[in-house]
C-alpha cells in the first residue's frame, strides 16, 4: 500500500524554487504541516501562514483523523502547541463531536496545557471583555475536565502559574468530578490557592535568591551545595536536568555530583521515558563542548551514550539493506524551526540522517546542495558526526540539487535497496538544465535499480512533494522526532503515514 493515493492525472504546480512539484492529498499536507512546525513561539501571530494553512486544512478534513492526528503529534511527535492548536479548531467545526472531547482528553498531558488550551481557545474565538471564556464548547469543557483527573498534586501545583487564565479558573469553568477524596481535596485547593510549594529547581534556586548572602564566594558556594542538593534528590527531571547542564558546570559541583548526572542522563531507562526530541541532546552538546571545565567531557559522553540508546529503539527495518542516506543542506534549510530557537531544519536533518546511519550495515551518507558530496561517518558518534557535517556544509553550497543523489549512483551504476532524503522537499535544478528530481529517480529505476524504494523525509512541510508518487517505491514521511521512523517500520509493512495515524485511539 503507497503512501500517497493520486488520481490518475495529477497537476504538476511550481514549488518555492520554480521546480516541479505536486499537491498532496488534504490528510497528508495536514499531516506534514503539523509535524513539522514549531508554532509554540508564534501561534498567537495573526499573520502566521503556517497557522492558516493549518486552521483551512482541519476544516476539510475528516474530523476523526483530526482528532487522531493531535493526540499522534502530541504523544508521538512530543509537540506541545500544534497539537492544542488541532482540537481547538476542531471544536470551533465539529463542536458537538465527541471525538473533541475524546481528543483534548488525549492531547493534555501536562497540567499547564489545561491553561495553555483555554488561552488558544479565547484568542481563536476572539474572546474579550470579562467573561472572555464563557459559554465554553461542551466537548471542550467535558475534555478539559476529564483530563483534571489525570494529575497529583505536585503537576498541579509544578504549573500553577500566575498567567491570564489559571487552574483555578479552568476548574471553574469545566467542573471536573473527582474520582475519589484525595482528589477532591487537590480540587479544593486548586479552587482556594493554596496547593502546597513543589520542590522543584526553580522553586529551590528562587528560594537560594531570597537568602542574604554576605559576598560573591558564599553566593557560589550556596549554588553549587544547591545544584549537588537536587542532583542527590532525583527529583531534577530530564528535561530539566539536559537544559541546566551548563548551569551545573559553571557551579562546580563535585565531580561525583558529575557522574551522577552522566548516570541520570545516559540512562537506557531515562532517555525512553523522557520522550525527548533528538535535537535537544545536540543542543546540550553544542552548549558545552567549548567550556573548559574538566567535567565536560564525561557529560559529552553521556550525551553520546543517551542518542545511541534514541537509535538503538529504531525498529522495523530491514538493516542488512544497501541504503543511501543524503541530507540537504540547502540554504532554504538554514531556517530556524521557531523565531526563538537555535535550532534549525538543517540540524533536525543532519540529527535523524546519523541515527539512521548508525542503524544501516550497508550504508553511504553525505550531504547535498549545489552538489552531492559523500562523506561517511563512524557510527557510534552521532553527535560529533553532526557537529562535522555542520562544519562542512559550505563544501557543496546552498542550493537543493537533490537529482545529483541519484544521479551519481547512475554514473557508477551502483544498485542500491533505499535512497533516504532528509529535506524541505523544495527541489530543483539550479543550472536551469532539464533533469529534475523526478526524472533522474525515473532513470535510475529504469535503467539501473528496478527495486530501489526512494524515501522523503519531509522536514519543512510545505505541502509540496518534487515527484508524483503513482508507483509503490516511493514514500514520504515527516516530522521532527526519532518516533517519525516507526512510520517507516509501518511502511516497510505495506502500511502508510496516514493509515497509521487513523489506528491512533481516542
Amino acid at each position: 500500500m503507497k503512501f500517497n493515493i493520486f488520481k490518475k492525472k495529477v497537476q504538476a504546480i511550481k514549488n518555492y524554487e520554480g521546480g516541479v512539484a505536486y499537491k498532496m492529498s488534504e490528510e497528508e499536507e495536514l499531516y506534514t504541516a503539523v509535524v513539522t512546525t514549531g508554532l509554540n513561539n508564534s501561534f498567537y501571530e495573526s499573520d502566521n501562514e503556517r497557522l492558516k494553512r493549518i486552521i483551512e486544512l482541519v476544516g476539510k478534513c475528516n474530523p476523526e483523523f483530526v482528532a487522531k492526528l493531535a493526540v499522534y503529534t502530541r504523544s508521538k511527535m512530543n509537540l506541545r502547541s500544534v497539537s492544542l492548536v488541532l482540537m481547538v479548531e476542531l471544536a470551533k467545526v465539529h463542536s458537538g463531536d465527541s471525538v473533541v472531547s475524546k481528543g483534548i482528553n488525549g492531547v493534555i498531558r501536562r497540567a499547564d496545557e489545561i491553561t495553555e488550551l483555554l488561552a488558544y481557545y479565547q484568542m481563536s474565538n476572539k474572546r474579550t471583555g470579562v467573561k472572555k471564556l464563557n459559554k465554553l464548547s461542551k466537548q471542550v469543557q467535558k475534555g478539559i475536565a476529564m483530563a483534571f483527573n489525570k494529575f497529583d498534586e505536585y503537576q498541579f501545583a509544578k504549573y500553577n502559574r500566575k498567567t491570564e487564565i489559571e487552574l483555578r479558573d479552568a476548574l471553574f469553568i469545566t467542573h471536573p468530578k473527582a474520582t475519589n477524596e484525595i482528589q477532591q481535596v487537590i480540587f479544593n485547593k486548586i479552587a482556594n490557592n493554596n496547593l502546597d510549594v513543589p520542590y522543584t529547581w526553580e522553586t529551590e534556586l528562587s528560594a537560594l535568591g531570597q537568602l542574604k548572602i554576605k559576598d560573591e564566594s558564599q553566593r557560589k558556594e550556596a549554588v553549587c551545595q544547591k545544584w549537588e542538593e537536587l542532583i542527590e534528590s532525583k527529583k531534577l527531571g530530564y528535561m530539566a536536568l539536559l537544559r541546566n547542564l551548563r548551569n551545573i558546570i559553571e557551579a562546580e559541583v563535585s565531580m561525583r555530583h558529575v557522574y551522577m548526572v552522566c548516570d541520570i542522563i545516559s540512562s537506557e531507562r531515562q532517555v525512553s521515558r523522557s520522550r525527548q526530541l533528538p535535537f535537544r541532546f545536540l543542543s546540550a552538546y553544542r552548549e558545552l563542548k567549548n567550556l573548559t571545565s574538566a567535567a565536560v567531557s564525561p557529560i559529552l559522553d553521556a550525551l553520546e551514550d543517551a542518542v545511541l540508546f534514541s537509535a538503538s529503539n529504531i525498529k522495523g527495518f530491514d538493516y542488512n539493506s544497501s541504503v543511501v542516506i543524503a541530507c540537504d543542506v540547502s540554504g532554504s534549510m538554514q531556517k530556524a524551526i521557531s523565531p526563538r530557537s537555535k535550532v534549525l531544519l538543517y540540524d533536525i536533518g543532519l540529527m535523524l540522517g546519523m541515527m539512521m546511519q548508525n542503524r544501516c550495515k550497508n550504508v553511504v551518507s553525505g550531504m547535498f546542495g549545489n552538489t552531492w558530496k559523500i562523506i561517511n561517518m563512524p557510527k557510534r558518534s552521532i553527535l560529533s558526526n553532526v557537529d562535522e557535517y555542520y562544519k562542512r556544509e559550505g563544501e557543496v553550497g546552498y542550493s537543493t540539487n537533490g537529482h545529483l543523489v541519484i544521479k551519481d549512483l547512475i554514473s557508477r551504476k551502483q544498485k542500491v535497496d533505499k535512497v533516504m532524503i532528509f529535506t524541505d522537499t523544495q527541489m530543483w535544478n539550479s543550472t536551469r538544465a532539464t533533469a529534475s528530481f523526478e526524472s533522474t529517480w525515473n532513470s535510475y529505476k529504469s535503467h539501473v535499480a528496478p527495486n530501489a524504494k526512494l524515501y522523503l523525509f519531509d522536514l519543512a512541510g510545505y505541502g509540496q512533494i518534487p515527484i508524483n508518487m503513482k508507483k509503490n517505491d516511493v514514500y514520504l514521511i515527516a516530522g521532527w522526532s526519532d518516533k517519525l521512523f516507526e512510520i517507516l517500520a509501518a511502511i516497510e509493512n505495506g502500511s502508510s503515514a496516514v493509515a497509521e495515524i487513523y489506528k491512533v485511539e481516542l
